[in-house]
């Protein structure tokens, strides 16, 4: 079991946290078919496996460098048949949510943010919510405002699957979005400033991860760490100092066998942990 800090469960308490969801969260759903969401190296995979010669690609995968590799199979593939890949894959199946995605909801941060561009947790949520829930991306010019209110927010930092010629999945799109919409990661920047972030189901190399706390951590080195989830055995000791050291990080382990049970049952023990303390601050008044 994971052993949450008192930090944290504070800061998710007072709503000052963000919640930032990897893809490997959406993993744990299942199409009208059985069928799994793949993840990013996955569906790359499955992608450039008809394409020749793919060797080139097929080294890019090993070396994690995902932008690069998803560049060369949309341009092999046109955008077109890439397009109908990406629908296929990721909206087709009609994945429904799963029970690590109640739970995420039941934090209820106040802001959750996600690179994935599929509509598993916003479609559950949003129902949830009775449609109170905003969703904004990337690409909206009133994120600021949203953001500043009361309002329980989503933000798709990579777009969604609604609009696929705004989504950012390609080394080009990432870095004409990094320009064309920098108000907006200015606005991720301030957030881990004033907010403690949670990253579930994401990896360490996640391009937008990376230069978020890299930034900050050496613009601000007295800022409180952000918390990163990761199973046991995935990040060799070594790196996980390293990365912590440098992106003002604490890497939270758990034990991935039965399906990550260890994870739901993880956050459902600071769900128990959050109701707790937000009542000590009812009663108390400590807000």
């Amino acid at each position: 079991m994971i052993t949450w800090s008192d930090e944290l469960i504070n800061d998710i308490a007072r709503r000052r946290s963000v919640i930032f969801l990897g893809s490997g969260i959406s993993c744990n759903s299942r199409g009208a078919r059985g069928e799994i969401p793949k993840a990013w190296k996955e569906f790359l995979e499955n992608a450039s496996s008809n394409l020749r010669p793919n060797r080139h690609i097929r080294s890019l995968l090993i070396k994690q460098d995902y932008l690069t590799s998803c560049e060369i199979i949309k341009r092999n593939l046109g955008r077109d048949r890439f397009h109908q890949l990406l629908r296929d894959n990721f909206s087709t199946p009609r994945f429904a949510h799963a029970p690590i995605h109640e739970a995420i909801f039941k934090l209820d941060s106040r802001i959750v943010a996600t690179p994935n561009f599929d509509k598993i947790y916003e479609t559950y949520a949003s129902h949830e919510a009775k449609g109170s829930i905003i969703i904004k991306h990337h690409y909206d010019d009133d994120v600021a405002g949203v953001i500043r209110s009361d309002d329980r927010i989503i933000l798709k930092v990579h777009g969604t699957i609604d609009s696929l010629d705004r989504m950012i999945f390609t080394r080009k799109e990432y870095a004409a979005a990094r320009s064309k919409y920098e108000n907006f990661y200015k606005l991720l920047e301030a957030l881990a400033l004033t907010h403690t972030f949670l990253f579930l189901g994401c990896g360490v190399n996640d391009p937008d991860i990376k230069l978020l706390l890299e930034d900050n951590f050496f613009l601000h080195p007295s800022q409180r760490s952000h918390f990163f989830v990761s199973p046991k055995r995935e990040l060799h000791p070594e790196i996980i100092g390293i990365i912590e050291d440098t992106m003002n990080l604490k890497i939270l382990q758990y034990d991935k066998r039965n399906s990550h049970l260890e994870l739901l049952e993880s956050i459902n023990n600071l769900i128990e942990q959050v109701d707790h303390k937000r009542e000590d601050l009812r009663r108390t008044s400590n807000w």
